[in-house]
């Protein structure tokens, strides 16, 4: 058969079409389901936001956005799985505040809060409402700061663990205004809300929808929130710099990829998770939640960690807040 035979260049077009066909395929993303590791247990914030966000992510790529509980060690179990996955886009983290403090928590972390990824977009923010046992004679921010100088190291504050936003946020506090209280590390939320409300600890940090049914059912009392500006959430309570402490912190969620990972496919999930979380029916279901949608770019999200990582290993060292093994 010769060469330049009709049939021979009909088989090489045939060849030709069917590898760019093939190499389309590769390149469209997403062509199968997406996981997003979520490292805690199902049921909490970051858990509760990232289902909001990959049940819309479903439909917006026409592809099944399965939701993964891997938790353990303070987060650490869940990413270290995204981290060594494949950088294809397929396997995806969602993580808080305490994968940033992580950076300087863990000197042997298994993998860099940074380099060891592709941010994609940063789903939204929470501020944090700072709380006090109905025991404790105190009704604004003011008062508590004057009691805690008055008993230095005698009023005990609690945490859902160590490294959490709460407690490096209220270790914040008191590296602001120079008071002391002791730490009281829980495994969770629930647990440490529970002694909060049964006098056993003074004083607790968390998130809006962890804490504000309960102060306004008269369980606790809340004095105010650790944010730039009053949260729509409950605009009545003054913000910590607000009453004089000039202090914020909070946590957020945020999706990282892998390192690695082809930045048309970063682009593509990030401007679909900003449109996602502007949608009026999921910012009410956020500001619901006590969090403010934000979706953004992977550059702005790569800049915002690497502020969250400096902000918090400065908190760390200051404080000297350390994992015991």
């Amino acid at each position: 058969m010769r060469i330049g035979s009709p049939l021979v260049r009909a088989l090489c077009c045939a060849l030709f079409a069917a590898a760019c066909s093939h190499a389309l395929a590769q390149n469209k993303y997403p062509s199968r389901p997406i996981r997003i590791v979520v490292p805690y247990t199902p049921g909490g914030i970051t858990d509760v936001t990232t289902r909001i966000v990959a049940q819309e992510l479903s439909k917006s790529f026409a592809q099944n956005i399965i939701v993964d509980n891997r938790p353990g060690a303070n987060s650490i179990v869940g990413v270290e799985i995204v981290a060594k996955s494949t950088p294809d886009g397929y396997t995806l983290a969602s993580v808080i505040a305490a994968h940033a403090a992580n950076q300087t928590l863990y000197p042997k972390l298994p993998y860099d809060s940074l380099k060891s990824f592709a941010p994609v977009s940063l789903l939204a923010t929470a501020p944090l409402i700072l709380c006090v046992s109905n025991s404790l004679p105190v009704n604004s921010i003011k008062q508590l700061v004057e009691l805690a100088k008055a008993k230095p190291g005698q009023l005990t504050f609690a945490s859902s663990g160590i490294g959490a936003a709460a407690h490096l946020t209220t270790e914040l506090l008191m590296l602001t205004t120079g008071i002391k209280m002791i730490h009281v590390p829980y495994k969770g939320t629930a647990p440490a809300l529970q002694d909060l409300m049964g006098g056993q600890v003074a004083v607790m940090m968390d998130v809006p929808s962890s804490m504000l049914q309960h102060a306004r059912a008269g369980k606790i009392k809340a004095l105010g929130m650790a944010s730039e500006k009053r949260a729509a959430v409950a605009p009545e309570l003054p913000t910590l710099t607000e009453s004089g402490v000039p202090v914020v912190g909070g946590t957020w969620v945020g999706i990282l990829a892998p390192a690695g990972t082809r930045k048309e496919v970063l682009v593509n999930l990030s401007r679909e998770i900003a449109d996602i979380v502007r949608r009026p029916a999921v910012k009410d279901r956020f500001l619901q939640l006590g969090i403010d949608p934000v979706g953004n770019t992977p550059e702005e999200f790569s800049q915002f960690l690497k502020d969250e990582i400096a902000k918090w290993a400065t908190v760390i060292k200051q404080a000297n807040v350390h994992i015991e093994n």
